[in-house]
């Protein structure tokens, strides 16, 4: 089964936490928010927290709450992890006022998120739809796999295992990430890394979206060099270990 705690961060930081994303690379997105300097931060009891900014067409998330303009507050992991897949409807703890940012565009934020996050085939005929769901797609796998090292069970056995260092995830051409490793713990930073001791770079994103999309074996990818893996390996096979436990919290 699925641990609601681990799930929890999932959706908080990397579900939620690519809305800035989705605001930077997606027009339509951008537009909902143009007129709007606002803050949304989420509470979750012995959970995650965090805020989300908004200023004028921008995001951007930062753990934690110390001043939001609303909030919502959640008693379980569960219930947040509803408002997620949209079995449970939340009531701010605070700014019940500002009510009408939430209906009229936070929610059509997260309508558009899902809309490239479950893209269907249709969908990706289109070139720039293409490119900016497999970039979100990226973004919500890196910071998945860092969560998961550092909440899930199997996770943090893998985690246990990972020496200091920054592991380098690129898609060639397009996107960097790496996720860093400090004490066992596991911290996604979305920007190419200054140093790395450790790397896994995808070859296009026409492969990254195969791969993501289970269409391609990994294992084959890396024997045909289309996934470039070196540097410090038993960090790059812990961080796989990782890897596979993300689509069974995002299935």
């Amino acid at each position: 089964m699925k641990d609601s705690k681990t799930l929890a961060y999932i959706n908080l930081f990397a579900i939620l936490g690519s809305i800035p994303k989705l605001c930077k690379e997606c027009v339509e997105a951008r537009e909902i928010i143009k007129n709007d300097k606002i803050s949304i931060g989420f509470s979750v009891k012995n959970g995650p927290s965090a805020t989300l900014y908004f200023n004028h067409g921008e995001c951007h998330m930062v753990e934690g709450i110390k001043k939001c303009n609303i909030k919502l507050c959640f008693s379980t992991c569960d219930k947040f992890n509803g408002m997620i897949d949209g079995t449970v409807t939340p009531i701010p703890c605070k700014g019940l006022l500002k009510v009408m940012f939430l209906l009229k565009k936070f929610m059509p934020l997260t309508d558009i998120l899902s809309k490239y996050l479950r893209a269907t085939e249709k969908d990706l005929c289109d070139k720039e739809f293409f490119r900016v769901s497999t970039l979100l797609m990226f973004n919500v796998i890196t910071e998945a796999m860092a969560q998961i090292g550092n909440h899930d069970r199997i996770g943090k056995a893998s985690a246990s295992y990972i020496t200091d260092g920054d592991a380098k995830i690129a898609i060639s051409g397009s996107e960097s990430a790496y996720i860093a490793a400090k004490n066992h713990i596991l911290t996604a930073h979305h920007r190419e890394p200054d140093d790395f001791d450790a790397y896994m770079i995808f070859e296009s994103l026409e492969l990254a979206r195969d791969l993501f999309d289970g269409k391609v074996n990994a294992v084959a990818a890396v024997g045909l060099g289309q996934v470039r893996v070196g540097g410090m390996i038993s960090m790059i096979d812990n961080l796989n270990r990782i890897l596979d436990r993300v689509s069974f919290y995002l299935a």
